[in-house]
């Protein structure tokens, strides 16, 4: 796989990457095709776990590379994280302010974001949307920032990356899916939608590649928006929605152990 992605430029190779995390996105939300319903439990667990892996990846893949890479570039390293880390939530914040979105299991009063006369359907792909704005940004600028030939940017890293954003994007492609075919939308359009969720992470990525190939400058700061944008979303949603239930969770807790130790072992072993 290294070598394949190598022969390309580092916004196409963030294309590769992010067309594969929408892919697993869309293999989520195939399920609706094979089974009715996924009991809340296993729903409760799959969320924990993808918690786990943004987590991981916020540290390995981005804050600790940003770093890094902030301190051979000459600047405050804690200071470059720290106003990269925030901006990414903040960013998040507002972007969660304003955009119209609902989350699965909510009722269509409990929607955020401006009032809006849009169904329910439509905010529930919003739900997710936003959630794979941040993922899609994190692995176009890992792509990009290996072109700045740094020690802490490697392109096994990029990799692992993807490939952990891409694991945890399967529960977030069904929970897009099994809710509205539980509300009487068909298979077919249940899926659609669900897999539309993530048609966003191959755009940040693009864009992230290209923003910091422009302005390498930056990639420290970019690095740690990134991470901060990743666990905003982990603990104003992925959290409180994984763990409604409380018989669950310590299950979920677990879950998310096992989410985090796998991304860790992913970013360890490629990186």
């Amino acid at each position: 796989m290294v070598d394949f992605l190598m022969q390309f430029n580092p916004v196409t190779q963030a294309l590769l990457a992010t067309l594969f995390t929408w892919g697993v996105t869309a293999a989520g939300a195939a399920l609706v095709f094979f089974a009715e319903e996924i009991k809340a439990k296993t729903m409760d667990g799959m969320l924990g776990f993808a918690a786990g892996v943004m987590i991981a990846a916020s540290f390995w893949s981005l804050l600790a590379p940003g770093i890094e890479m902030a301190e051979s570039l000459g600047h405050t390293p804690w200071l470059t994280a720290v106003i990269g880390f925030l901006g990414g939530g903040i960013f998040m914040r507002v972007t969660d302010k304003f955009l119209p979105h609902l989350h699965p299991g909510l009722k269509m009063s409990q929607s955020e974001g401006v009032k809006t006369s849009w169904q329910r359907s439509t905010l529930l792909v919003l739900a997710i949307t936003l959630h794979n704005i941040p993922e899609g940004l994190a692995v176009g600028v890992a792509f990009g920032a290996v072109a700045a030939d740094l020690p802490s940017a490697t392109i096994g890293g990029a990799i692992a990356l993807a490939i952990g954003i891409g694991i945890q994007n399967f529960p977030e492609g069904t929970a897009v899916s099994m809710p509205l075919r539980r509300e009487g939308m068909s298979k077919k359009k249940s899926f659609m939608m669900g897999q539309a969720s993530g048609i966003v992470e191959p755009i940040a990525g693009v864009f992230g590649a290209y923003f910091v190939l422009k302005m390498q400058n930056i990639l420290p700061y970019a690095l740690c928006f990134a991470a901060g944008a990743m666990i905003f979303v982990v603990v104003e949603e992925l959290i409180p929605e994984s763990q409604r239930n409380y018989k669950n969770i310590d299950f979920v807790t677990m879950a998310t152990m096992v989410g985090f130790s796998v991304m860790m072992m992913l970013d360890v072993a490629l990186g």
